[in-house]
């Protein structure tokens, strides 16, 4: 539905001056720097794309409160509901809003804390070697026309810089525990995307059928 260009991969981490990225920043997002980050290990190659979903207060849209609680600014006073996750310290790298704006709080070649507790590919700490996409929305909703527009572009920036073999959802690497982005997210969709074709997708996610959002 969105026609994409053939890309090259090129070497993990984001080459310097590989276009549209400067030290593991996207030159297509804002720049919202976040303190929750820290180093990947040594030997980590990021290889993992975690797909999420997130709204302050659940079902409110927006706002500036995924921003502060990313950049720990929240006021845990403004709603009943922050006091159930009040002193959270937690970070993505990417949000996407409702109206596609996309939102960059940590490096890509840094560590965020977006994935908690959690397994995949016979390895667990996925924030060790992943990179996390936060949408605005929540698990019994469905996402926006330029929402996929959005992470159809990063998604293949993404692509271009780093060797990703592996796309998941954060219930996909926490099942039990989280059930986002949930069944109002088009997998089909993303299998239609040429530049990331060669991403293993996880087991069950149906078929690609006629990509209707």
């Amino acid at each position: 539905m969105y026609p994409g260009k053939t890309v090259t991969r090129h070497p993990d981490p984001a080459l310097p001056n590989a276009s549209g990225w400067d030290a593991g920043w996207w030159s297509e997002a804002q720049q919202i720097p976040s303190p929750n980050f820290g180093p990947r290990p040594a030997s980590a190659v990021v290889d993992l794309v975690v797909i999420h979903s997130i709204s302050l207060p659940p079902g409110v849209y927006g706002g500036p409160e995924v921003q502060q609680l990313f950049t720990n600014t929240l006021d845990w006073d403004a709603h009943p509901y922050f006091q159930t996750i009040r002193g959270m310290e937690v970070s993505s790298h990417f949000f996407i809003r409702r109206s596609g704006v996309v939102l960059q709080f940590v490096s890509c070649n840094e560590r965020a804390w977006h994935a908690g507790k959690s397994y995949y590919r016979d390895r667990d700490n996925c924030n060790d070697d992943s990179i996390g996409i936060e949408l605005e929305g929540t698990e019994e909703d469905r996402f926006t026309p330029p929402q996929y527009e959005s992470l159809h572009r990063l998604c293949g920036a993404i692509a271009q810089n780093y060797q990703i073999q592996y796309l998941a959802g954060h219930e996909h690497i926490a099942p039990g525990r989280k059930t986002d982005p949930g069944p109002g997210f088009q997998w089909p969709e993303l299998k239609l995307w040429p530049e990331i074709s060669g991403w293993h997708f996880p087991a069950g996610v149906p078929q690609s059928d006629t990509g209707q959002i």
